[in-house]
């Protein structure tokens, strides 16, 4: 997955000269077979024989001769790929699926589990999704992100002190627990650092915007061999500016002939919709007291309007789109009419297709390019700082560290849209003084089209409309992280060592809305209304608390609507509408927060056993217990005690006070090298988590090598991953459905669209999503097969076969999967009187899940023409994808398919780059290779001559220069995105949410071409 931070890429291999290129990598360590082996520098503390602690086991050895897949990537290579955050680096990752976990593909409207993501950048190995993706810092655990509680935000990870990050793509939860089915990354930091490294990066897209700025500095002093002791420090401060849809022409969602438009009415000059002529509401005020016009209200019974006037729509015979009868109850636009200006007069502006979501009656209705309002990057400032104190004695070492963040992010999207109805907003335009020459001015262009309204002069008009005033809808989040930990080891006598440590990490997010909302000015429930207080308060009656606008006759924004000061019908707003609009503004109120705490002790001792005849049989043994914490605050402002504001998705049915959980483990790893070319191992743990029991997974790995320069390597192993505290205990939230595409597939054949026959009229049903107090642990068998082949020290390659079978799989259920498999879950359909009216889309065990795939790494090197050439190659080749909801049902074939959630998974993957270095200079050429997948379709987009069943894979190409002109100055510069080449076009639109558009922020890196420049200081 690549995202508006995504790293630069690589040279295919297509011509003769980097095809051999491909075909001749460097010496690789053989666990990777693309990864220069580790130097003495670069590794963790050492027994004498050199061997070291890795990713995914317990016992010291040599990182050059391990079984396991292990990816280890140093600066050096952050260096010559651009990589200058963590985020960046996940998305570089060819074993990184491509969920929603970047800051693009989470930015829109969001629903369900995706909730709570604000400003999170998350791993997910495997595609096995986030949760199943541990996240370590020097072997220990992280917290989870305080608003979602299950991943780690990656963002919070210093980067600026990091030496070498160890990438285990195998499951790993007989060492590890929880978390680790598909794999683990390890963040590894310096420990040995002094002198001072100053490093400034700037990314300035050809554009000139969404600049990405980063600086940091690390110091250090005090040599552990020499003197006993290091002290470091490093602290880095970055800056993400914002994108948005509409500064990038692919984002484009008025594309019909390719089968893509946006299914809205709402739009900056409102369209005119009908509303129902018995509604007992429509512009009037608690009491009676009219809102906007002395002609809204014909008959009032005890000061309390009785029988409405109606809105000019659906109200006289004759009402028709010309040439049919077809009512015009769709809605009605004014630019659309004959004289007027045109529906894309309006930036972002479409004419609404009412052949693609068949919906006749809107024939004469514009729609809006909700897609051009979303964030494509979002803004974020990230500050992270680390220090580490060392100690070295008797070669025993203690180390004391500290390390936090604080990121500030905002997350932006489309803006609201406001739609009268006869319930809880009760908003029309309507004709006085202030509002007289537009009213006229629409009334006149509808009636000179629909003559049959001409007698609903005077009364107000209703509408659907986007508030591009309001401002764009913006969550601002602030996350802090701390985490402090302590460890110590050393030898316990010859041959034997221990290890021991503990650490208390915390993750905490909170959310403010940013503009875009405002107080609604009317109680939204009969429930809220009970629980004002207020006298004789009613659904859909003037709510006092809620602050009024100057000069409007009722609060919030159904006052500033209905006074006629906030005028739907133009583009240009006046002073006082802009100055009411922010009398009225939630701007700053709390929307949520969460934290989330993890304390962890750990201890282990490990040594050798016997002498084998291949080797002396060596051990670990060790215990390791965690307790974790997590709270989700709700907010005072979502109560229905106070004062509602508009389209908020407050959560507060999803507070939790605190709950906890503890986790017992031990464990232990025996390696037993049978004969000098066939080593065996085996690992096994127990651990007991409060509410779910005990559960016991084992692990066993081979490593073959018949000739010094092949290896075989095999593991199997099982896992397992509890539910995350969310996924047991939020509440249950009802959404709203504002699509129009939905049928009902026991009375609409398969593949029939809305209204296309008897049966198949279109269903809104509401959906339910939230926790299960009952939810199990879902359960994986995986195992891999591969070869490493290093022939010479210029060349080596390795190629791992892998299977992950993951059973009661944990997850939401979504509308297409629950309606496509509706006889299988009746108990999640409700009806009202025979029609769909409520979806049951909360958490579950669904079904199994089944992923196969293979893994390339290449590397070489040449000497030519005064220096060294030098080439990789890191892809994964997905074999299979594939899921079932439940044992019962046929798996569904996933693989290179779009899906609205959840990972899309891309057939093929890789990276690959070609350098020439001399004498301090470097040329860098790289590109990232991501295949195109079957397009998603719209209802009766596919017939569009322009549609294009499948998405092209997306190509980018990089290159970049590195000079060092001293031992303490590097200068890089670097081009990204060489020729500024678009995502390819692919259909992702969600009518159902109204998120999506023209392109797929779970590939692609929106931002452009790009240029690089890199200074580091060393002294």
């Amino acid at each position: 997955m690549l995202n508006s931070t995504s790293v630069k890429s690589v040279l295919i291999c297509g011509t003769a000269f980097t095809a051999l290129m491909c075909l001749m990598p460097t010496v690789a360590a053989a666990q990777t077979a693309a990864n220069k082996p580790l130097s003495k520098a670069e590794k963790a503390p050492a027994d004498d024989s050199g061997d070291i602690l890795v990713t995914g086991s317990r016992i010291k050895q040599d990182p050059n001769n391990s079984a396991l897949p292990l990816q280890i990537i140093t600066t050096k290579d952050f260096s010559r790929e651009g990589i200058n955050s963590p985020e960046q680096l996940i998305s570089f990752l060819a074993a990184n699926g491509n969920g929603a976990d970047n800051l693009a593909s989470n930015s829109d409207v969001v629903s369900g589990a995706a909730r709570g993501t604000n400003g999170l950048s998350a791993a997910n190995l495997r595609g096995q999704g986030s949760a199943s993706t541990l996240v370590l810092l020097n072997g220990r655990r992280v917290a989870a992100h305080g608003l979602q509680g299950s991943a780690v935000d990656v963002n919070q990870i210093p980067f600026a002190a990091i030496e070498r990050v160890e990438v285990l793509k195998d499951g790993a939860s007989a060492i590890y627990g929880t978390d680790a089915v598909g794999g683990v990354i390890n963040f590894i930091t310096k420990t040995d650092f002094t002198g001072v490294d100053v490093t400034g990066f700037t990314d300035t897209t050809e554009q000139g915007d969404s600049q990405i700025y980063r600086l940091s500095g690390t110091v250090g002093f005090g040599k552990l061999d020499e003197q006993g002791f290091n002290i470091m420090g490093s602290v880095s401060k970055s800056w993400n500016g914002a994108l948005f849809g509409q500064d990038r022409d692919f984002v484009n969602g008025n594309q019909p002939n390719r089968g893509l438009s946006i299914d809205t009415r709402g739009t900056p000059l409102a369209t005119a919709f009908a509303i129902n002529p018995t509604a007992a509401n429509v512009g009037i005020t608690q009491g009676g007291t009219l809102l906007g016009s002395a002609t809204q209200c014909s008959t009032t019974v005890a000061g309390v309007c009785t029988v409405p006037n109606p809105a000019y729509l659906g109200n006289g015979p004759g009402f028709f789109i010309p040439g049919t009868t077809v009512p015009a109850v769709g809605g009605v636009n004014p630019l659309r009419l004959p004289g007027g200006a045109g529906c894309d007069s309006v930036d972002g502006g479409l004419n609404y297709d009412s052949v693609l979501y068949n919906t006749p009656n809107a024939a004469l209705a514009c729609a809006w390019d909700t897609g051009r309002a979303a964030t494509l990057q979002q803004p974020i400032q990230t500050l992270t700082y680390y220090s580490r104190a060392t100690a070295k004695f008797g070669g025993h070492e203690i180390f004391a560290e500290v390390t936090g963040s604080d990121a500030k992010s905002s997350k932006i999207f489309s803006n609201n849209q406001y739609t009268a109805n006869n319930t809880n907003l009760p908003i029309a335009y309507p004709l006085n003084a202030l509002t007289a020459s537009t009213y006229n001015a629409v009334f006149n262009s509808i009636v000179g089209t629909l003559p049959a309204v001409a007698g609903n002069y005077g009364k107000p008009i209703a509408f659907r409309f986007r508030c591009v005033a309001c401002g764009p809808r913006e969550y601002e989040t602030d996350t802090k992280t701390f985490r402090a930990a302590i460890g110590i080891d050393g030898p316990l006598f010859p041959g034997w060592d221990y290890r021991a440590g503990g650490s208390y990490a915390s993750s905490s997010a909170s959310s403010v809305l940013g503009s875009g909302y405002h107080y609604r000015g009317v109680f939204a429930s009969a429930a809220a209304a009970a629980a004002s207080g207020v006298p004789g308060a009613v659904v859909g009656g003037i709510d006092p608390r809620a602050p009024t606008a100057p000069g409007a006759t009722a609060p919030g924004i159904v006052g500033l609507f209905n006074s006629g000061i906030l005028n739907p019908f133009s583009l240009a707003q006046s002073p006082a509408a802009l100055a009411g609009l922010e009398a009225i503004s939630a701007k700053g109120v709390r929307l949520y927060g969460g934290k989330y705490e993890v304390r962890q002790f750990d201890a282990s001792i490990s040594g050798s056993l016997f002498r084998l005849p291949g080797g002396m049989a060596k051990v670990a043994v060790g215990v390791d217990y965690r307790h974790e914490s997590y709270k989700f605050d709700g907010s005072t402002a979502g109560a229905l005690s106070s004062p509602d504001i508009f389209n908020v998705a407050f959560d507060n049915i999803n507070a939790l006070t605190k709950v906890t959980r503890d986790v017992k483990a031990a464990y232990g790893e025996v390696s037993l090298p049978i004969f000098s070319m066939l080593e065996l191992s085996a690992a096994a743990r127990v651990d007991d988590y409060t509410g779910f029991g005990s559960t016991f997974n084992p692990k066993f790995t081979a490593k073959f090598r018949p000739i010094s320069w092949m290896m075989f390597r095999g593991s199997y192993n099982t896992g397992f991953r509890v539910p995350t505290f969310n996924q047991i205990f939020n509440g249950v939230t009802q959404s709203p459905n504002p699509g129009n595409t939905l049928t009902d597939p026991t009375t609409c054949p398969p593949g029939s669209v809305v209204g296309s026959s008897v049966g198949c009229a279109a269903i809104t049903p509401d959906s339910l999503s939230g926790g299960n107090l009952t939810l199990r642990p879902e359960t994986s068998k995986q195992f891999s097969l591969g070869g490493v082949f290093q022939p010479s020290r210029h060349f080596s390659a390795s190629v791992d076969y892998w299977n992950i079978a993951v059973e009661n799989v944990i997850g939401s259920i979504t509308i297409p999967q629950l309606l496509a498999n509706i006889n299988a879950f009746p108990d999640r359909i409700t009806r009202t009187a025979g029609i769909i009216t409520q979806v049951d889309l909360r958490t579950g065990n669904f079904g199994s899940r089944r992923t196969q795939g293979i893994d390339f790494t290449a590397r070489g090197d040449v000497d030519a023409l005064g220096g060294t050439f030098a080439a990789g190659f890191d892809g994964t080749l997905l074999l299979v994808k594939r899921e079932k909801l439940l044992p019962n049902l046929a798996y569904s074939n996933i693989l290179g398919v779009f899906t609205q959630a959840g990972d899309l998974g891309l057939k093929f993957k890789y990276n690959a780059f070609v350098t020439y270095q001399r004498d301090g200079f470097g040329l860098t050429f790289s590109q990232i290779y991501r295949s195109g997948y079957t397009n998603f379709a719209l209802p009766l987009s596919a017939t569009r001559p322009d549609y294009n069943p499948r998405v092209k894979p997306y190509i980018l190409y990089n290159m970049s220069v590195s000079k060092r002109f001293t031992d303490g100055l590097t200068v890089t510069a670097g081009v990204r995105n060489i020729f500024n080449t678009d995502p390819p076009f692919a259909i992702t639109y969600d009518s159902n949410t109204g998120s999506g558009s023209s392109w797929e922020p779970r590939v692609a890196d929106p931002r452009g071409r790009s240029f690089t420049v890199q200074a580091q200081v060393k002294f």
